[in-house]
């Protein structure tokens, strides 16, 4: 039997929970930058609105993006983590 190596079977395999908090970490950074968005798309200015109160919603929509990726609300990270673990 001839075994050949590839590039990547050369590579470090991932941990399964490495791999599971990386997909995570890659949906909470998509949420976040769909929810940015969609607060751009805003149909009036905020009356009250201020500098304080556009970090604090920030802040917010961030938490709520990192919850929603760690439910898996979406299925981004489990369709990352299937597709990166099948190139092993």
């Amino acid at each position: 039997m001839i075994v050949t190596s590839t590039p990547a079977a050369a590579a470090t395999p991932v941990a399964k929970p490495e791999l599971k908090a990386a997909a995570q970490r890659f949906e909470a950074v998509f949420l976040r930058e769909m929810i940015a968005t969609m607060r751009k798309a805003k149909l009036a200015d905020d009356i009250v609105g201020s500098s304080a109160t556009d970090s604090f919603r920030e802040m917010a929509d961030a938490r709520t993006a990192d919850a929603l990726a760690k439910q898996g609300a979406f299925g981004i990270a489990g369709l990352v983590e299937r597709q990166l673990d099948a190139k092993k």
